[in-house]
């Protein structure tokens, strides 16, 4: 059987409006965009929906989503990708958006596969863009299992033994999470104090965690799987030896635009300069979410669906001329559906 050539030019594919970034602030605009009857595909460098809610908190509750008293970060993801189907859009994941052409009447994006997307207009809500993890030193040598960048679901720890690194939020509510699942958790930061909320660090020093602080891990032991830590005291310099299964280092990432920083926009450290439209001055590019800045910008994730939502209706007038940018009252839809774009390849969903 004979293999075909390789094509000598990139693929291109079509699409009215490229959302960079499946975040909630991304798949909130995807259904909205696909409510205005806009055609979208969805890019995303991570290989699943959902951004950094999935990625870093998703058994974290999070309180201050409409209607929701509290909700877990997952379970909002799961509703929000549920909605976002709706829009009929296809999905491109764990591929980053490169350079950006413009052309008389649309732009086009490359990625990192080499795809090439050609659309009316971008929206970019890709939070605090592409993000990779702090470095813990003593882990440099360690290349076995046992490391959890990304927390897993609480009730997988029963029975280990976990030792969680750092002293901010994300340290602290994962050892309150774990601590009545795993058969014991130990938190390792090293400064006196922590910087997490006040309820949550009250929470912790009531709990069963181990606290260390004014300490250090100083080695990880095991070959193909941590079997233990080496702690340092920064007062006394004495060195303890402590059983774990698991080390999760949640000592906060680092963010980093990418090729988005080559694309003309106005630019306040890694956040993008916005207009009320949520256009960045650049054509036919938009942002909406935690990547944006402007006077008097409150950075929550309500916020950013608002921005979505304020995004995509002026896009949709721009994109279809004719089309109010108000989309009139959606309880009316339901009588006067409109069809989705037709699309050029099938939906694919990765979770």
């Amino acid at each position: 059987m004979s293999i075909p050539a390789p094509d000598p030019e990139p693929r291109t594919s079509r699409t009215e409006l490229l959302i960079i970034g499946a975040g909630p602030a991304g798949l909130f605009a995807c259904f909205y965009a696909g409510m205005r009857g806009l055609g979208v595909t969805l890019l995303d460098s991570l290989p699943h929906l959902g951004g950094q809610v999935a990625a870093l908190y998703p058994a974290k509750e999070i309180f201050d989503v409409a209607g929701f008293p509290a909700i877990t970060g997952q379970s909002l993801v799961d509703r929000l990708v549920r909605q976002a189907r709706l829009a009929e859009p296809v999905i491109r994941l764990n591929e980053g958006a490169g350079a950006l052409d413009h052309g008389p009447d649309s732009v086009t994006v490359s990625t990192s596969s080499g795809h090439r997307i050609r659309a009316g207009a971008v929206l970019i809500t890709a939070g605090i863009g592409r993000f990779t993890p702090r470095p813990l030193p003593a882990l440099e040598n360690h290349h076995g299992n046992g490391v959890h960048h990304v927390v897993a679901a609480p009730e997988e720890y029963a029975g280990r033994d976990v030792v969680i690194v750092g002293g901010g939020d994300s340290a602290v509510d994962w050892a309150n999470t774990l601590a009545p699942h795993a058969r014991r958790v130990t938190l390792v930061h090293r400064r006196k104090r922590f910087s997490a909320h006040e309820h949550s660090v009250n929470q912790l020093m009531e709990s069963t965690v181990q606290v260390l602080t004014n300490s250090e891990i100083a080695e990880v032991h095991g070959a193909g799987q941590v079997e233990a830590v080496t702690v340092r005291d920064h007062g006394t310099q004495a060195l303890a030896r402590l059983d774990a299964d698991v080390v999760i280092p949640a000592l906060g990432h680092i963010a980093s635009l990418g090729a988005l920083k080559d694309w003309g926009l106005n630019l306040s450290g890694q956040q993008i300069e916005v207009r009320t439209d949520m256009s960045t001055g650049v054509d036919r590019v938009y942002a909406a979410g935690d990547i944006t800045t402007y006077p008097g910008k409150v950075r929550l994730m309500a916020v950013g669906f608002g921005e979505a939502a304020t995004a995509v209706n002026n896009l949709a007038a721009l994109l279809r001329p004719g089309l109010d940018v108000f989309p009139g009252h959606s309880s009316d839809r339901a009588h006067r559906p409109i069809p989705p774009h037709p699309q050029e390849e099938a939906t694919t969903w990765r979770m």
